[in-house]
């Protein structure tokens, strides 16, 4: 392979890159003061990875190819095979794959889809989606394959600064969802100590609280939402979020963590570093697109799932420096290969240096939204990451909103209900303009602002839902009259 010596890796990394699926040994790990897990690709010249990369991809088609029935005929009928595939470039010729179709897929063929590539009989874990939407997915991972998830995880949570001396206090969910499973799995194949606190029981971030005082922790996984009720928690008890000791905070779940304000309260609550992290569960292992510890954006670990940043409508890929939604596609999944799946996400990529020393292209700013989280307001684009991103850096913010859309005669109204902090109880109606007057130079439209205490609005442990469209009601009724 030009520019990776796939034998030197083999002797000092732990991993033999000429077979596929790569076989990893699964007692190897670097020395605590290394900078990289696995340098030789991490830090290569792009065009040398992209030979391992293409070399990857070509067994992960001919895989699916031979096994999916699903693959064969959704290529058959957009007139591609493996055969297609003779260089990178050569994959945006592919289908597109959508959660729809996954859906499809396994009502016709229950419980797993007829893109399960492996016998029913070597799934050794289901996980899924919770079925929000009436409409749940079932996970099928191999044993295998849960072997090289727990690989990646482990040498993305390096990549942060995460070693085998840190105890990683995990508070999310232990279910279906696949976040929390992968920081576990991560966490001790480096080495770390575990702390699978999980989520969601009464009570249970109160003594997450106690614990973490008890334990000291000095890493944090869960989402943004959480970690800030996490810290409000903790004050009612009177201990400062910073006594805690956690000097790294991940995330997942929702964008948070990449966005600006976000972000910078949380590291100003802490007192650590809080880094952005995921993609997508039926990405496993979905912790792909994640920050290194000098945080400047999500390195997307091409060589473990490949990525696209696509235009949503065409599913080509655009240039560095352009905003699209992510495209992935596995390259070491033999279960249930996702190939060409779209995110729905909005992410500008960039392919510039990080000082870290890796060479992977970059989501700057994360994953800042969803294509379909975005609603119009007098023909105005509104996205939650900007009213989130703006209340966020206002003194005297109290930690939550909601957004309510509505609709008055024929015009759109946008009220938004902001907390605000004790401190600035006296001071509600300066504020209030101030949050009318930024809000009104970041969205472009005039929102009603309406100021509520602290603590009023709901709290969350999982992802936060913070808009509330009432439109289709008002259409609904003008269409009954």
């Amino acid at each position: 392979m030009a520019g990776i010596d796939l034998k030197e890796v083999q002797h000092t990394r732990g991993v033999d890159l000429a077979v596929w699926p790569p076989r990893y040994d699964p007692s190897w790990r670097p020395p605590p003061d290394e900078e990289h897990w696995l340098p030789q690709v991490e830090c290569a010249e792009p065009a040398a990875r992209d030979e391992l990369i293409l070399a990857k991809l070509r067994h992960q088609l001919r895989w699916a190819w031979e096994r999916s029935p699903f693959y064969r005929r959704k290529w058959l009928e957009a007139g591609v095979s493996p055969d297609t595939l003779r260089s990178l470039d050569d994959l945006r010729r592919f289908p597109v794959v959508q959660k729809a179709d996954l859906r499809l897929a396994q009502a016709a063929h229950p419980p797993f889809g007829d893109y399960l590539c492996v016998e029913p009989g070597e799934v050794a874990r289901i996980h899924g989606t919770s079925g929000t939407t009436g409409h749940p997915t079932v996970f099928g991972v191999g044993r295998q394959d849960w072997a090289r998830v727990g690989e990646a995880h482990a040498r993305i949570l390096w990549g942060a600064g995460i070693r085998p001396d840190d105890r990683i206090l995990i508070c999310s969910f232990f279910s279906l969802y696949l976040g929390s499973w992968g920081a576990l799995e991560g966490g001790q194949r480096l080495g770390a100590t575990v702390f699978p606190f999980g989520a969601g029981v009464a009570g249970q971030t109160l003594m997450a609280v106690g614990w973490a005082r008890a334990l000291r922790p000095t890493a944090f996984y869960g989402t943004p939402s959480y970690a800030l009720h996490f810290a409000e928690t903790a004050r009612r008890e009177r201990i400062d979020p910073k006594t805690l000791g956690l000097r790294l905070l991940f995330f997942s779940g929702e964008p948070g963590a990449g966005i600006p304000a976000t972000k910078r309260q949380i590291e100003e609550t802490f007192g650590g570093s809080c880094l952005d992290m995921g993609s997508m569960a039926e990405m496993t292992p979905w912790m792909t697109n994640a920050e290194c510890r000098h945080r400047t954006g999500m390195h997307l670990w091409q060589d473990l799932v490949y990525t696209q940043v696509c235009d949503p409508e065409t599913w080509q890929p655009v240039p560095f420096g352009a905003e699209g939604t992510p495209v992935y596609t596995h390259l070491e999944r033999t279960s249930q290969p996702m190939i060409r799946l779209v995110s729905g996400d909005r992410a500008r990529w960039v392919d510039g240096p990080c000082a870290c020393g890796r060479t992977y292209p970059r989501l700057p700013e994360g994953l800042y939204g969803r294509i379909d989280d975005m609603f119009i307001v007098r023909g105005e684009n509104i996205y939650p990451s900007a009213i989130e991103d703006t209340l966020r850096a206002i003194d005297g913010f109290g930690g939550e909103f909601r957004v309510v859309v509505s609709r008055r005669e024929a015009m759109d109204e946008l009220l938004i209900q902001a907390e605000y902090a004790q401190t600035h109880a006296d001071r509600r109606q300066s504020l209030q303009q101030a949050m009318r007057e930024r809000l009104r130079a970041r969205l472009g439209v005039h929102p009603q602002i309406e100021l509520v205490p602290e603590g009023t609005l709901p709290r969350t442990e999982f992802k936060a839902r913070r808009v509330i469209d009432d439109r289709d009601l008002y259409r609904s009724f003008g269409a009954g009259r």
